[in-house]
Order: structure tokens, then sequence, then C-alpha cells
């Protein structure tokens, strides 16, 4: 498959002037990225087609804090010049699914504890991947929510267009102000978690 090549990462995220547009901002700060048809969804939390074998999420809405919004707006609008979009798979998580996420899987190498809370709590992380013009998922390598090492950033041993494919997103995301979680190539936080406070806003509005 042809990779996305690291030489082609100009325009830098913070020199966009595009503004997106959404129906609604919740009270608590949030937005709702499904109102941007420029955004691709699969929430795989609103399905049984996750690690947990289980539909946790009463809804497929996708919420993030309103300055990570922007700046997923501004990511996006970067690999939309380039063909392509991001698709996200998780977004906020409230509180209270994190508790019964930690009940059919009590295990901090794959679910956080409630008691701390996770990032997705706080509206400020997102699980997501890039689809090309006809919606098809560009190669990373592994599905979501594979917990192997293959799974890592820093793993090698994966053929040259997948871990450009990667880098790519990576460099893009990190332009934008997040931060890659090292384990998971999915997943991206932005900015200081301290900034945002733990919620459990409902999902479903």
């Amino acid at each position: 498959m042809k990779f996305l090549s690291i030489l082609f990462l100009l325009p830098l995220c913070w020199a966009s002037d595009f503004h997106g547009s959404f129906e609604g901002t919740y009270d608590s700060g949030f937005v709702k990225l499904n109102d941007n048809k420029d955004f691709a969804f699969d929430m795989r939390y609103a399905t049984t087609n996750n690690f947990l074998k289980e539909k946790v999420y009463p809804c497929a809405s996708c919420l993030v804090r309103s300055e990570v919004a922007d700046a997923l707006i501004k990511a996006n609008k970067i690999f939309l010049q380039k063909g392509y979009r991001i698709k996200f798979y998780d977004c906020y998580r409230p509180l209270d699914v994190q508790k019964k996420m930690w009940v059919i899987k009590p295990d901090s190498r794959y679910v956080a504890n409630p008691k701390g809370g996770s990032i997705h709590n706080r509206g400020a992380a997102v699980d997501m991947t890039l689809v090309d013009k006809n919606g098809k998922e560009v190669d990373m390598g592994t599905e979501f929510d594979h917990f192997g090492e293959e799974a890592h950033h820093g793993y090698g041993k994966l053929a040259v267009n997948i871990l450009e494919n990667r880098k790519y997103l990576k460099s893009i995301m990190e332009q934008c102000g997040f931060v890659a979680q090292p384990t998971e190539w999915w997943h991206y936080n932005y900015g200081d978690r301290s900034r945002y406070k733990i919620s459990n806003e409902a999902l479903c509005k």
C-alpha cells in the first residue's frame, strides 16, 4: 500500500485559519464532533466490536472539550489536504462507563482504574486512525485495541509503509498539541490533563 510520506507535513497546524462549525456545545465545555461532516466515526464502545465484547455506550456520540475539538479540526484540515481524514473510535467517556468497564475488565493494563480516572473521562483524549477518500482505513499494522507490542510506537518489526503511516499520523497530531500514547498507536491526549476535570456528563443528549 502506498504510504503517507512525512516529507509533506506542512502547513503547520498552528498556522491553520480553518474554523469548524458545530450545532451545539455542551454546557460543561464539550463539543459533539459528530456534527462536523469532515470526520468519520466508528465508535466501538457503542457496539460489541471491542475488546470487552460488550456495548458499554448508550449511543455513538463523540464528545471532546471545545479546545480539543479546535485542535482536531486543524489537524484534520492537514489530513484532508492529502486526501485523508480522521476516523474516531473513542472520545469522551463518562466516569460511570469507566466504572462499568473496570467491572468487566479489572486490569490496569487494559482499562484505567476509575479511582484515578482516564484522560478519556476528562474529554481530552481520542482513539483514532486515518481513512482515505473512499473510507478505507490506512494500514497501521494492527487493529484498534490490539494490546500486543505490535501496537507500540517503538515497535520496528513492521513493513516500512506501516511505520511511515504511523509516523505521519503522530507528526501531524503532535504539531497540533497532542501527545501519543507509547503503547497504543491510535491513542492521543491533548495538553495537560490537570486542566480538565473528570466528568460524568451524559454522553447522549
